[in-house]
C-alpha cells in the first residue's frame, strides 16, 4: 500500500513514524519549504523534512501544492492513501481524489469541535478539561469530511500547549494506522459531523501575546499555556519586556484589593500578582527581553520588587 505524507511540524512527525514502521510503503512527503527562523534568520528545514531525509524518503517542498506543475508528480506516485497531518495547505479537489481509497487526516481535537488551524492552543486558551484526537476522510472544505476514529486525552491544569501537543501527537499516530486499515478492509465506516456543533481554531497571532491584568486570573493562565511555545504571553515590566512562560492553577477562594499588576509578594517558586476581579496569579517561569529563563521569584528577588508595587499595567 503506497502513501504520500504531506505534514510539517514536529506535530506530524509521530504519525510519519508509525507509518514508516508499519506495512505501509511511504512513497514520498510533501512539507512546507525551509522557512527562515531564529536570530539570524536563516532557513530552517522542517521536523517532518528532517526525518524523511534521515529515513531516505524522498521529500518535495513546493510554495503553493495545487500549483498545476505539481499534479503530474503527485499523479506519478500512484498512491492508495494521502495522508495529511498539519500540513499547512488547503488541497484541491484533484489531490483528494487521487488516492485509491482517499486522503485521511489527523486532527488535533475532537471534532467537529475546534475546525481549523490552532485546535490545540484554543483548547487551552478556552480553559478545556478534555480534548483528543479524530481521524477523518478529507473532503473540499476545512476539517468536515466524515470521522473514522477519535480517542479523549484529559488536559492537565498546568499543561502548556507544547505539552499537550507532544501528547496528542503520539495519540494520533496510534490511531492511523486502524484507520487506514479499516478503510481497506471495510471495517470501518465513516461518521458525518455533526454540524451544529461545529466550533473553529483561528490561526494564533503575536497580537494575542500582550497580558491584560484586569482579566480573571484563570483566564490569564489561560492564555500563558494556550500560548507557550509560540508567540508566549507577554507584559511591560519596568518597561521592559517580559515573556510569561508558565503559571500555576489560581485558588479561586483567594481574593484581594489590590489593582490588577500589583506585586502581591514572592511565593516558593514565583510571584503573585494581583488581576482582574480581586483574583491572583502565582507567575513560576519568565524570560526578560534578551536573557534566560528564571523562576518568578528569581525574577522577583533580582530586580528586588516590593509587595504593593505595581508592576505591570493593564
Amino acid at each position: 500500500m503506497r502513501v504520500i505524507f504531506l505534514g510539517t511540524p514536529e506535530f506530524a512527525v509521530p504519525a510519519l513514524r508509525a507509518l514508516r514502521n508499519s506495512s505501509y510503503e511511504v512513497c514520498a512527503i510533501f512539507t512546507q519549504p525551509d522557512r527562515p527562523a531564529g536570530r539570524g534568520q536563516k532557513p530552517v528545514a522542517s521536523a517532518v523534512k528532517a526525518f524523511g531525509l534521515n529515513a531516505g524518503i524522498p521529500v518535495h517542498q513546493p510554495e503553493k501544492i495545487r500549483a498545476i506543475e505539481n499534479r503530474p508528480v503527485l499523479e506519478s506516485l500512484q498512491p492508495d492513501f494521502v495522508v495529511v497531518v498539519a500540513y499547512g495547505q488547503i488541497l484541491p479537489a484533484w489531490i483528494l481524489q487521487l488516492p485509491r481509497y482517499g486522503c485521511v487526516n489527523v486532527h488535533g481535537s475532537l471534532l467537529p469541535r475546534y475546525r481549523g488551524a490552532a485546535p490545540i492552543a484554543w483548547a487551552l486558551l478556552n480553559g478545556d478539561a478534555v480534548t483528543g484526537i479524530t481521524t477523518m476522510l478529507m473532503d473540499e472544505h476545512l476539517d468536515t469530511g466524515p470521522m473514522l476514529l477519535h480517542r479523549e486525552f484529559e488536559i492537565s491544569e498546568t499543561m502548556t500547549a507544547g505539552e499537550l501537543a507532544a501528547g496528542l501527537a503520539e495519540m494520533g499516530a496510534e490511531l492511523l494506522i486502524p484507520s487506514l486499515d479499516g478503510i481497506r478492509s471495510g471495517t470501518l465506516q465513516p461518521v458525518p459531523q455533526d454540524e451544529p456543533l461545529a466550533s473553529y481554531a483561528p490561526r494564533i497571532t503575536k497580537d494575542m501575546s500582550p497580558i491584560r491584568w484586569d482579566r480573571d486570573a484563570q483566564k490569564i493562565h489561560n492564555q500563558i499555556r494556550g500560548l507557550n511555545p509560540w508567540p508566549l504571553a507577554c507584559s511591560e515590566c519596568r518597561e521592559l519586556r517580559l515573556q510569561v512562560l508558565r503559571s500555576a492553577t489560581p485558588d479561586p477562594s483567594l481574593k484581594v484589593p489590590e489593582p490588577p499588576g500589583v506585586f502581591l509578594g514572592a511565593s516558593e517558586r514565583g510571584m503573585r500578582i494581583a488581576c482582574g476581579a480581586g483574583t491572583v496569579l502565582e507567575i513560576t517561569e519568565v524570560q526578560p527581553a534578551a536573557k534566560k529563563r528564571i523562576s518568578g521569584r528569581e525574577f522577583a528577588n533580582g530586580q528586588r520588587i516590593k509587595p504593593g508595587e505595581r508592576l505591570f499595567s493593564s
